[in-house]
C-alpha cells in the first residue's frame, strides 16, 4: 500500500473476519510511506498543476520512486501484481473484478491524494484506474480499504460459511433479496409467512422474485444486463408482466 498517511492502516482491515484472517496468515498488508521518497527537508511531494488552476499534484519523480521501490518499472522483477490507483475517474470496481483480485498473486495500491498524480507516472507504470462510486474522497486510503475487504473475505479460509458469499448481491448478477431473523414480529412487521412454511421451493421461488424486484427498481443498469443474459429485452420482459 502505497500511501502519504501509513497510520491510516490496517484501519478497519484489523477488525472482524478480515483482521482475524491477517493474524490467521491468511493475507498480509505492507504499506510504504511516500514522503520517504521526497528530495527536500520538508517532504514535499506535491506541486501546482501545470497550466494553472486550483489545488496541488503529486508529483512525478517521487511517486515513482515509491510505486518503484516496490514494483520495478521494466517488468522483469518477476511481480505480476497488478498496479491500482484510487480514483474518481476509474474504471467501478465491480464484484467481477474483486474476484480477479481475490483469486491473484496480491496486489499493490497506490492511494492519491489532493488533486491526483501526475498523468506520466500513470502511463508509465501502467496503473489500472479504480473508483469505488462516482463520490469524491479526500484520499484513496478509504477507498483502498473497501476493495481490499472485498478482495479478503472471498480468500478460502476468511469466511466462516462458504456459502454466504454465492447468495450476495451481484453474485447472481441480481442484488440480494431481503433477510430476516427472529423474532417474529417486530413493530407491527412481521416475517413473511413463506419463509416459515417449510417449503423450501417456495422459499426459493420468493427469494428469486425479490431479488428481480429489488434489481429492477433499485438497478437498472443491471437489470438490463440480467435481460440481456436471459436472452431477452426490457419490452419483451413488461410485455410479459402485462399478460
Amino acid at each position: 500500500m502505497l500511501t502519504l498517511y501509513p497510520d491510516a492502516f490496517p484501519g478497519v482491515l484489523d477488525t472482524s473476519i478480515i483482521g482475524t484472517a491477517a493474524k490467521n496468515g491468511l493475507w498480509q498488508l505492507e504499506t510504504v510511506d511516500i514522503r520517504d521518497f521526497a528530495v527536500n527537508r520538508h517532504r514535499t511531494v506535491d506541486g501546482p498543476p501545470a497550466g494553472g488552476g486550483a489545488g496541488l499534484v503529486l508529483k512525478p519523480d517521487i511517486s515513482a520512486k515509491a510505486i518503484d521501490s516496490v514494483v520495478r518499472p521494466d517488468g522483469n522483477s518477476g511481480d505480476d501484481r497488478p498496479l491500482l490507483y484510487m480514483t474518481p475517474r476509474g474504471k467501478p470496481l465491480t464484484q467481477d473484478r474483486v474476484k480477479q483480485l481475490a483469486a491473484g498473486p496480491g496486489l499493490v495500491c497506490f492511494c492519491g491524494r489532493f488533486e491526483g498524480l501526475d498523468e506520466r507516472v500513470i502511463e508509465s507504470r501502467g496503473m489500472e484506474e479504480v473508483s469505488i462510486g462516482d463520490f469524491v474522497l479526500a484520499g484513496g486510503e478509504v477507498a483502498a480499504q473497501a476493495m481490499i475487504e472485498a478482495c479478503v473475505r472471498l480468500l478460502p479460509g476468511v469466511l466462516g460459511n462458504s456459502d454466504s458469499a454465492a447468495e450476495e448481491s451481484f453474485e447472481t448478477g441480481l442484488l440480494e433479496y431481503p433477510l430476516y431473523t427472529k423474532p417474529r414480529m417486530f413493530e407491527g412487521r412481521e416475517i413473511p409467512a413463506v419463509l416459515s412454511s417449510g417449503d423450501h421451493g417456495a422459499v426459493d421461488r420468493w427469494r428469486r422474485a425479490q431479488m428481480e424486484e429489488i434489481t429492477k427498481a433499485r438497478r437498472p443498469d443491471l437489470w438490463d444486463a440480467h435481460l440481456k443474459r436471459q436472452g431477452d429485452s426490457p419490452s419483451r420482459s413488461e410485455d410479459h408482466e402485462r399478460d
